[in-house]
């Protein structure tokens, strides 16, 4: 058995699997985020309040290590910044591990029990509070880092929109650099490019997109741009990568109609010109990150117990 934990900022949420059809989830745990010693602690719990005693632990993790350094970025829990955070679990803990980045969990849960398990090469989107990926070849994520796939950030967002007569500025997102994906594309950014359009401060994504389906002009307006600004950068990763299927997930994600939108506004722009869909939703249900999570560790600690 695997014991897998999949790691935000708020709280952990551990899953034991016995193999990759056989993933059972328990209660979550608030993560004590500036206090590593705690942090520790609240897994060795878990590892010893286990059914049996687990072969190895794998984690899905809100974070990107670096795969030259070994070194951690995990910008809601600062205790787990800049440590070499893999082999720091395994001292601390005393069992195998195996870490993932969330995006690149989710994307690999979706190529092998979702949407993508059909294709060879599965790009797996995040839209919710944060703009991200992850990219899954023939089964195998090509890096767990966390740093392939990540279409957020990169100052590549489109700030010019002819057609629909706006101009916006290059929004300052948190890596730091201006003009990212991540500050105009994920819930926050939709909330921010609301506001930049129709002076509404306390705009929320979910209402957008919900006036938006009812047909409100200026959600009509927030939307269009939306979709010019992703769906570009999307059809040149699509480009870059030839995925047979981009699955989405995420908050944003969770209105059909939208990622319908999203799908012909990227087909669109394509090279390929494909006559099915290309960006459809996650299928996956439950915790993608915990499957993802679950599938590497059983892959790649060589178990697979039944």
């Amino acid at each position: 058995m695997i014991l897998c934990f999949d790691i935000g900022g708020t709280a952990i949420k551990p899953a034991e699997a016995h193999d990759e059809q056989r993933i059972v989830t328990g209660a979550r745990i608030p993560t004590p985020t500036h206090d590593f010693g705690a942090f520790i602690a609240v897994l060795q719990r878990a590892i010893e309040t286990a059914s049996i005693r687990p072969d190895g632990l794998a984690f899905s993790v809100a974070g990107v290590v670096d795969a030259e350094t070994g070194l951690a970025t995990v910008a809601n829990i600062p205790c787990l910044t800049g440590r070499r955070l893999e082999a720091d679990l395994a001292r601390a803990l005393g069992l195998p591990v195996v870490l993932a980045n969330d995006a690149d969990c989710f994307a690999l849960a979706e190529a092998t029990i979702g949407a993508g398990r059909d294709h060879a090469v599965v790009f797996g989107l995040i839209l919710g509070t944060g703009v991200g990926g992850g990219v899954v070849v023939r089964g195998q994520l090509i890096n767990s880092g966390g740093f392939a796939g990540e279409i957020g950030h990169g100052p590549v967002a489109p700030r010019q929109f002819d057609d629909l007569d706006v101009t916006l500025p290059a929004f300052v997102c948190g890596c730091g650099l201006h003009g990212c994906l991540d500050a105009l594309c994920s819930a926050r950014g939709m909330e921010r490019l609301h506001n930049h359009l129709h002076r509404t401060p306390d705009a929320d994504s979910r209402a957008i997109v919900s006036a938006w389906v009812q047909g409100d002009a200026d959600a009509c307006r927030t939307v269009s741009v939306w979709l010019a600004a992703l769906s570009g950068p999307l059809a040149l990763v699509q480009n870059v990568l030839g995925a047979g299927i981009i699955v989405a997930g995420g908050g944003l994600a969770s209105e059909p109609k939208l990622i319908a939108a999203l799908d012909i506004a990227v087909r669109a722009r394509c090279l390929q010109r494909f006559v099915r869909p290309l960006v459809v939703p996650a299928q996956c249900a439950g915790e993608p990150g915990l499957i993802g999570a679950a599938i590497l560790g059983l892959r790649t600690l060589g178990q697979s117990t039944q």
